[in-house]
């Protein structure tokens, strides 16, 4: 039986940010143990406003080898990328 703690992924959003960022990665036994670890090691000058954390194990991603396949059809319809439509002089953070 391992003793080791599950490994977390945290993401801090800070006071002048718009959506969370990875930071790094901490071992705790729980997600709120998580959480309190997280503030005391990432957040120590108080830049954070939210924390997310979320088990390593819980986590997929794509593998760099199929970049092509994953994102080529994209490429093929411009009219989802946001140069394709103008944007308003009002509009921020989009």
């Amino acid at each position: 039986m391992s003793t080791e703690w599950p490994l977390w992924e945290v993401f801090i959003r800070s006071q002048h940010g718009l959506a969370h960022k990875h930071v790094g990665s901490l071992h705790a036994s729980d997600a709120e143990m998580a959480v309190k670890n997280a503030r005391d090691v990432y957040t120590r000058r108080s830049e954070g406003v939210s924390i997310w954390v979320a088990r390593s194990s819980d986590i997929t991603a794509s593998s760099p080898g199929d970049r092509e396949a994953l994102f080529e059809p994209a490429n093929t319809k411009v009219y989802r990328h946001p140069t394709f439509y103008p944007m308003p002089d009002g509009v921020k953070h989009l």
